[in-house]
């Protein structure tokens, strides 16, 4: 990739706007009633109303209707409670009706913002200019034969958002937080998948650059169909070095729709200006102004999850978490869920947030797993909690032999298999005690080297008893014996 002189970088800054599109999790299609099902043979979702054939009519789907609203509220959108539909001409080999239905001059979501948070802890909203439905188009294939592209209209009509931000961000950093909270906030409602790879997840990114303390906008390029975070971030990287060498060097910046080559990391004209198409939007004469109601709204503002900005925000303030467990926990709306129920049947939410980030972590991520088809509940891992709270297991019996024991058997009780393993601490005073003077036989030397103030040497003891007991003892109350018979000799 070329590369900037030493100090220019540093003149300029870029300027990103992102147009971020999310197929809809409906169970059918926008404007018909096919299936919007990922996977299927190609063209088999398909039916006379969503291949536009003459005479057919589309109809609402109110459950699409229903999720762009809740993306609208969780993004602090204004919702429009008269919003209407428009016709988006333009031709391509897999959009079968010649022109797509979408939101033009009344989206159903105005404005709004998304807040993200930077590696240097400074916060930022991402301002939104709004969120529009649409059907999305069919899919082009162009590696299924030697000589000709094929078309899948599987997908043609499946419900779409498009997220339009304001030209909002200044880096490469910013789209990603942007982006990441932007999956996030869609699989926590439950609404989509947020899977970029299999294009549930889109994104368009406006990439200009200008001067910095400038106030006009430079022309801007377009890179469209970015199919990760990763790719968005690099795309932008590039053409902030493609276009600031363009200006140093006394060029124009053509104003592109670009592709974007994730082999190369390279753009490349997909269009010029002069080529683009003129979408000549009017309003679809088959469909009516939608109108909703406040009630409607409010009804579906009641029935929101907490979301990920929220949780973070509760898990630290009230808490008393680290800003880097809430952050973990809250990255996946499954594992948060887990810790939220985990939460209702103990209140040590420290250990329940080592747990979830240490053996539970651990566990899943070598045996390929998710916490949704993880066995042990969580009221179960409260159990094992309070069991090391209350003193009758210490922390790494229950960790290395208990809890294996809790996944293969989910089912019991924490205390009824630490009772049946043998695991329980011995509240036998005079066994400690003799573990303890065992260890101290032992280690003759060793004690001298303690009463010459070598007070590392605890750890060899205390090594010692815990193999002797088997893991049976308080460690902490153990410790504390183990000092006073030392210092007594």
């Amino acid at each position: 990739m070329t590369v900037l002189a030493d100090g220019v970088a540093e003149k300029y800054e870029v300027v990103i706007g992102l147009e971020v599109h999310a197929q809809l999790s409906t169970l059918s299609k926008v404007f018909s009633a096919d299936s919007a099902a990922f996977g299927a043979e190609p063209n088999r979702h398909v039916s006379m109303v969503s291949l536009g054939h003459p005479g057919t009519l589309p109809f609402i789907n109110k459950k699409a209707v229903e999720y762009a609203v809740k993306m609208g509220l969780a993004c602090n959108c204004t919702i429009n409670l008269n919003n209407s539909f428009a016709r988006k001409n333009y031709f391509y080999a897999d959009l079968p009706k010649g022109y797509q239905i979408s939101q033009d001059q009344a989206p159903i979501c105005l404005r709004g913002y998304v807040p993200v948070k930077l590696a240097d802890g400074t916060e930022k909203n991402i301002a939104l200019h709004h969120i529009h439905m649409e059907e999305d188009a069919g899919k082009s294939m162009h590696d299924q034969h030697h000589a000709d592209s094929l078309i899948d209209l599987n997908r043609a009509g499946v419900p779409l958002v498009e997220i339009v931000s304001e030209p909002d961000m200044r880096s490469a950093e910013e789209v990603g937080q942007f982006l990441t909270e932007m999956r996030k906030i869609l699989r926590y409602l439950d609404i989509c998948d947020g899977n970029m790879e299999e294009g549930s997840m889109r994104c368009d990114a406006n990439i200009s650059v200008r001067l910095k303390g400038a106030t006009t906008y430079g022309n801007r390029c377009e890179v469209k169909n970015l199919n990760s975070i990763r790719n968005v971030q690099r795309a932008i990287e590039h053409e902030f070095i493609r276009q600031v060498n363009i200006i140093e060097a006394g060029g124009h910046i053509d104003q592109n729709t670009l592709n974007f080559n994730a082999d190369t990391g390279e753009t490349s004209v997909l269009r010029s200006k002069e080529m683009a198409n003129d979408y000549r939007y009017f309003p679809e004469p088959d469909l009516p102004p939608l109108k909703l109601s406040l009630e409607y709204v409010d009804n579906i503002r009641k029935a929101l999850p907490a979301l990920p900005a929220q949780l973070v925000q509760r898990y630290t303030q009230t808490l008393g978490l680290s800003a880097y467990d809430a952050s973990v926990i809250t990255a996946d709306r499954d594992t948060a869920f887990y810790f939220e129920e985990l939460i209702k049947h103990t209140d040590h939410y420290k250990a329940a947030a080592n747990w979830m980030m240490g053996a539970v972590r651990s566990y899943l991520n070598d045996h390929g797993q998710s916490i949704g088809n993880f066995a042990v509940t969580p009221a179960n891992l409260a159990t094992l909690i309070k069991l090391i709270d209350s003193g009758v297991i210490n922390n790494s019996v229950a960790s290395h032999k208990l809890f294996p024991v809790m996944i293969s058997q989910p089912g019991k009780d924490p205390h009824d298999l630490a009772k049946e393993l043998n695991l329980l601490i011995s509240a036998d005073g005079d066994d400690v005690s003799r573990f303890i003077k065992d260890a101290i036989a032992k280690f003759p030397d060793k004690v001298k080297e303690y009463q010459k103030g070598k007070k590392g040497v605890l750890g060899l003891f205390m090594g010692e008893i815990m193999k002797s007991s088997k893991g049976k003892i308080d460690p902490q109350k153990t410790n504390q014996l183990l000092i006073k018979e030392l210092e007594a000799k």
